[in-house]
């Protein structure tokens, strides 16, 4: 059992620290613009042939805001591409694609089979991210959960729940129901497994009789299972930071599925043209390549985010919430300046800074230096490699001063420091009347 003394759960402000040193570099304009072709696409083949009952409520939901959880938006995806292999298996495929008598139909056939390909690919890397994702949340779980009968219990009942999940999925499946009713129950059971979470951390509903067995389970753990999925906890900052990302993704998705299920209802009557073809298939390479970016992305951001943090990191953060401390990220190979203007002599320049820690050994350089106005350059304090580093001058110039964050000897690691820099003018004591020195 791995020791919690000083530690308390993640919180928001935490969140939004550690999520700041990971910004997601934006989607591809392609996006947006195919998303929008292949809805208005979508909306010709609706305008030649109104949609079946069915189609309707894809259409629907194509036209609703996607849902806010990330989670949520992770299952919504997986749905999509398999509805998606659903159409596009062979079987499915309209007649003269299947036994193509003309070149145009063989070209059809091969770019139908390369999509398949893309999503089948797809799909694997968000399951593979889901099921590591799961596992790591409940490993962490179990590393502070006593080493004995305890943790063993909740090992049982969660291996013993996970089997019935399954069969109630194996069984519906059997039953013949639609790949959306098998959704709607994992999404379920995904609350369901939320829900357990949480009755852990209070020792109520399932785990209600091994509530006992949980004396000793350290209380931090506790708060943190139980308080983990708040609306507003904790993962509220990754909905907000990642989940405009995913919801266009969801949208894109949502708008090929729509695509293809309304033109392969539609195929014998209105064969696919070129530049449609052409459409579609940018539009596939687009998403499952930016899908993959993005997961793979996420991955290493959670596989990187703790669960649990100091006491006094997390007291730091919530003191520095509302005062001036700056972070930047400097990149391997490159330094960050910060100019002063000073205009007194006599001045004070101060600063504070300590790098974010994400490497054994790291540290960055430092120095001052002043620049005249004709731009000659004069150090003032000379460069030094620091992990962290406070301190102060007074000035005997006026002029611009510039404090150096030098990255340069790096040649792969960014370093991410957390500044506060401050030029205090001189304190001018009052003067004092003739009679005040003389009395």
């Amino acid at each position: 059992m791995a020791s919690m003394d000083g530690l308390v759960p993640i919180t928001r402000q935490f969140l939004a620290s550690y999520y700041d040193r990971y910004p997601f570099p934006p989607l591809s304009d392609d996006v947006s613009r195919l998303s929008s072709e292949i809805r208005s696409m979508a909306s010709d083949l609706i305008n030649h042939s109104p949609p079946s009952q069915e189609e309707r409520l894809l259409v629907e939901e194509a036209d609703r805001d996607p849902i806010h959880k990330i989670d949520e938006n992770m299952w919504k995806n997986r749905e999509h591409m398999e509805e998606i292999l659903f159409l596009l298996d062979r079987s499915r495929w309209p007649q003269q694609i299947r036994q193509p008598s003309t070149p145009e139909d063989s070209e059809l056939a091969t770019v139908f089979s390369n999509i398949r390909d893309l999503f089948h690919s797809t799909l694997k890397t968000l399951e593979s991210f889901q099921v590591k994702n799961s596992e790591r949340v409940f490993n962490t779980v179990m590393t502070y959960m006593p080493q004995d009968f305890r943790g063993t219990l909740i090992r049982q009942q969660r291996e013993r729940s996970e089997r019935n999940k399954q069969a109630e999925v194996d069984a519906l499946v059997n039953s013949g129901r639609s790949i959306r009713d098998r959704y709607a129950l994992l999404w379920k059971q995904q609350m369901d497994r939320r829900r357990q979470l949480a009755q852990l951390g209070s020792a109520t509903g399932v785990y209600k009789t091994l509530v006992k067995y949980l004396v000793g389970v350290p209380q931090v753990l506790l708060d943190f299972i139980r308080t983990i999925n708040d609306d507003d906890g904790p993962m509220e900052e990754q909905r907000k930071r990642y989940g405009p990302t995913l919801y266009s993704l969801t949208a894109m998705v949502l708008s090929i599925r729509l695509f293809l299920s309304l033109s392969w209802g539609r195929f014998e009557a209105s064969k696919l043209n070129r530049d449609q073809v052409a459409v579609l298939k940018q539009a596939v390479d687009v998403y499952t390549h930016e899908f993959v970016r993005f997961i793979t992305f996420l991955s290493e951001v959670f596989a990187n985010s703790p669960f649990f943090i100091s006491a006094e990191v997390a007291g730091t953060l919530d003191a520095r919430t509302n005062d001036e401390f700056k972070e930047i990220s400097v990149p391997a190979g490159k330094t960050h300046e910060v100019s002063l203007a000073v205009d007194s002599i006599n001045s004070y320049i101060a600063w504070d800074f300590s790098l974010i820690q994400g490497k054994i050994n790291m540290d960055i350089g430092f120095s001052v230096e002043y620049v005249d106005p004709s731009g000659k350059k004069t150090l003032i304090l000379p460069y030094q490699r620091y992990e962290s580093d406070q301190g102060n001058f007074c000035t005997v110039m006026a002029g611009n001063y510039k404090l150096i964050w030098d990255n340069s000897y790096s040649s792969f690691f960014k370093k991410v420091i957390r500044y506060k820099v401050d030029c205090i003018p001189p304190v001018v004591e009052p003067m004092q009347s003739t009679n005040q020195v003389e009395g």
